[in-house]
C-alpha cells in the first residue's frame, strides 16, 4: 500500500511556491523525493526557499513568474522542462485578497471598488486557470498528471466582508470541476484535476486581521474559532498529507473534488 503513495521522482511545479502555504507543501513533497519548481513574484524569496530545500538535501530550482501572464508561464515552461523533461505535478497555490474588494465592518457592498474586485479575480480564478493551460498541455502530451487547485472555505459558505475573494475562489473552484472532466474525457483517465479548501489559517495577509498585537484573538479571530469545531487556526503543514495523497496513485480514480482542510468548519452548524 506505501508504493501508492510514492511520489519519488515525479516533478511539481508550484505557484505561489515561495509563500507560506506553498512553500510548505514544497518542503514536504521534496522530502518525499519530488522534484520542486518554486515559481513567485520575488526572486529573493525563490532564492531563498530553493537554497532551504536543497540544503536540507531535496532538489529544487525557481523562476521569477507572473501568473495572469501566459507568454512568462510559458517561457518557465521551456525552463523547466530542459531541466527536468516533463511535469507530473501542478500546485496553483498563487492567490490573494484586496482591501478594496473586502468590506470593512463600517461599510456595505456599495463601497465595493470594483477595480480592485476586478484585480482578486484576475488572480484568483486567471491565476490558476492560465498555469494549468500551460502547464496541463505538457501532462497532456505526457498522458499523464495532477493538478491541485486551493479553494477557500468562503466558497462553500456566505463569509462576511471578503466578497471578492469569495467569488473568485467560487469561480475557480467551478473550473476545477470543468477542467477535470475536460482532461479525463479528451487526454485520458491519467491526468485528474482537484482541488483543497483550507480552512482558516494564519498568515502574512490574514495576521492583522484575526489578532491582535498581543497574539490574541480579534473579534473575528474568536467567531472563527467558535465555528470551528476543533477550536483553533490550522497549521501549514496540516494541508499537505491531503495535497500528497492527491497527487499520488492512492487517488488514481478521484478526479473533479475538493477536500475541506478546516477542522470541522464546513460541517458545523454555529449550533
Amino acid at each position: 500500500m506505501s508504493q501508492k503513495f510514492n511520489l519519488q521522482s515525479k516533478v511539481a511545479v508550484i505557484t505561489g511556491g515561495a509563500g507560506v502555504l506553498g512553500g510548505s507543501i514544497a518542503e514536504n513533497l521534496a522530502d518525499s523525493g519530488v522534484k520542486i519548481v518554486i515559481l513567485d513574484r520575488s526572486q529573493e524569496a525563490i532564492d531563498g526557499k530553493v537554497k532551504a530545500i536543497n540544503d536540507n538535501g531535496g532538489e529544487a530550482i525557481g523562476f521569477e513568474t507572473n501568473v495572469l501572464d501566459k507568454a512568462t508561464l510559458e517561457k518557465n515552461r521551456t525552463d523547466i522542462l530542459k531541466h527536468f523533461g516533463k511535469i507530473d505535478i501542478l500546485l496553483n497555490a498563487a492567490g490573494g485578497n484586496m482591501p478594496g474588494a473586502t468590506i470593512g465592518p463600517d461599510q456595505t457592498i456599495f463601497d465595493l471598488k470594483m477595480e480592485d474586485f476586478q484585480k482578486v479575480t484576475d488572480l484568483n480564478l486567471n491565476g490558476t486557470v492560465l498555469p494549468s493551460i500551460v502547464f496541463g498541455e505538457v501532462m497532456a502530451k505526457q498522458g499523464e498528471g495532477c493538478i491541485v487547485n486551493y479553494s477557500s472555505m468562503t466558497v462553500e459558505r456566505a463569509i462576511t466582508r471578503v466578497v471578492g475573494y469569495s467569488a473568485s475562489k467560487a469561480a475557480m473552484e467551478n473550473f476545477t470541476r470543468w477542467m477535470s472532466v475536460e482532461m479525463a474525457t479528451k487526454f485520458g483517465g491519467k491526468i485528474r484535476v482537484n482541488a483543497i479548501a483550507p480552512g482558516f489559517f494564519i498568515g502574512n495577509q490574514n495576521r492583522r486581521l484575526l489578532t491582535n498585537e498581543d497574539g490574541s484573538y480579534t473579534d473575528r479571530g474568536n467567531t472563527i474559532i467558535n465555528n470551528t469545531p476543533m477550536k483553533r487556526f490550522g497549521e501549514a503543514e496540516e494541508l499537505n498529507g491531503a495535497i500528497h495523497f492527491l497527487c499520488s496513485e492512492a487517488a488514481s480514480f478521484i478526479t473533479g473534488i475538493v477536500i475541506p482542510i478546516d477542522g470541522g468548519f464546513s460541517a458545523f452548524s454555529g449550533v
